[in-house]
């Protein structure tokens, strides 16, 4: 673990060039969950009971009880790779992270857009951004073009710098509801994790969201992923379905769901 200064951290836009090192800190941040959530619902009952429903015709067949037990969970472990979004693995949400990472990029602003840093404010210092080193780009690259409308339904993704350094990122849904903001990824590098620097992302652009209008913020947590039930619970939010009164807004905002319509996250919202 690496001390991290917090108000020395700019909350930035995504830019072209961050693309491929978001990428890698996203999938080193989805690690393990899609395996734990492959898992969850392996163990259901339903699961459980087919399961051995083909086994024991299998039994007839392969003479092998063996391998009559591990067919079918092999099968429905392959299934379940296939078939299962991979980027339900952090915080949900339908579209693959690779294309929400590669969309969401903005055009060379006339001025670097920014959240606001509370921990600057109260330390009073100025926080100083780095350039990192230009990349290589190939042609291809170059010419490829983000129309705006791919770019609305991408969403917005703001990054943590902390001296030209990637550190963090959150990431925002495009399409949504009038004053209804979804954050759909959380991820912390792992030298970077447990310094606070999680907490500012989320209450950073939740006072931002709060400025443009927006009166609530869902966010859907991976089902097995205590962690991150733990983490929104200490920043406020509340899992959606436990007041009366949530009945209304379970039909809008629902969990994604997998095999057999198994529910892979929860739905946690607060209220700005």
């Amino acid at each position: 673990m690496v001390r991290l200064e917090l108000d020395q951290v700019i909350m930035r836009r995504l830019k072209e060039d961050d693309i491929p090192t978001v990428k890698a800190l996203i999938k080193e941040g989805c690690e393990g969950t899609e395996n734990r959530l492959v898992l969850h619902i392996v163990t259901r009952p339903l699961c459980l009971f087919m399961m051995a429903t083909v086994a024991s015709v299998l039994r007839c067949l392969l003479h092998s009880f063996i391998l009559a037990l591990a067919v079918p969970v092999f099968l429905l472990i392959i299934f379940l790779k296939l078939t299962m979004p991979r980027s339900v693995g952090v915080l949900g949400t339908t579209r693959p992270y690779w294309d929400y990472v590669g969309s969401s990029f903005r055009g060379p602003p006339e001025e670097e857009e920014t959240l606001s840093n509370p921990y600057c404010r109260i330390s009073g210092k100025t926080p100083n951004l780095r350039k990192a080193r230009r990349r290589i780009r190939t042609k291809e690259k170059e010419t490829e073009i983000i129309d705006p409308e791919r770019e609305q339904a991408a969403g917005q993704v703001w990054l943590a710098d902390c001296d030209g350094e990637i550190v963090g990122c959150v990431s925002r849904e495009g399409e949504t509801r009038a004053g209804i903001t979804r954050i759909c990824r959380v991820v912390v590098g792992c030298w970077y994790r447990r310094e606070g620097l999680g907490k500012l992302l989320v209450q950073s652009l939740e006072e931002r969201e709060r400025d443009l209008g927006t009166h609530r913020v869902y966010a859907q947590i991976p089902y097995p992923s205590k962690i991150g039930e733990v983490f929104f619970k200490k920043l406020g939010y509340r899992e959606l379905g436990e007041e009366e009164g949530d009945e209304d807004e379970q039909k809008l905002e629902k969990p994604e769901k997998g095999f057999l319509g198994f529910a892979l996250t929860k739905v946690f919202y607060k209220d700005l």
